[in-house]
C-alpha cells in the first residue's frame, strides 16, 4: 500500500516542483531580457487610422510612426488620415520633437 500511495503522489509532486522551477527562470529570464519600447511610438500610432495599408511607402502604421517619431516624416504622408487627424497628430509631432529639441540646445 505505500508503494502505490508513493507511486500516486511522487509525479505530481515532481512535476509541480519542476514547473515552479521552470516558472521562476522564466520570470527571471523575462525581467532581465525585457526591452523597453519608447511609449511615445504607441501615441501616435493610435492617432493613425491603423489601415496598414502602405500608402505612405512604409510596411505599416508601426513603421510611419517609427519614422515619424525619428523626426523623418510628418503625418501628411499618410493617405488615408482625416485632416482633423492629421492636424493633430502634426502638433503632437511638433511638440514632441520641440520637448526633445530643448535639452540638446540648453547643453550648448
Amino acid at each position: 500500500m505505500g508503494d502505490t500511495i508513493r507511486a500516486i503522489l511522487i509525479p505530481p509532486l515532481v512535476l509541480g516542483l519542476l514547473g515552479l522551477i521552470l516558472g521562476i527562470l522564466i520570470y527571471l529570464v523575462a525581467k532581465y531580457f525585457a526591452v523597453q519600447e519608447d511609449t511615445r511610438l504607441d501615441d501616435i500610432e493610435k492617432m493613425l487610422p491603423r489601415a496598414n495599408c502602405g500608402a505612405c511607402g512604409f510596411a505599416g502604421c508601426r513603421d510611419l510612426a517609427r519614422a515619424m517619431l525619428e523626426g523623418k516624416i510628418n503625418a501628411t504622408a499618410c493617405k488615408p488620415i482625416k485632416p482633423s487627424d492629421r492636424d493633430a497628430l502634426n502638433k503632437y509631432l511638433d511638440e514632441m520633437l520641440k520637448a526633445s529639441a530643448q535639452p540638446a540646445s540648453s547643453a550648448k
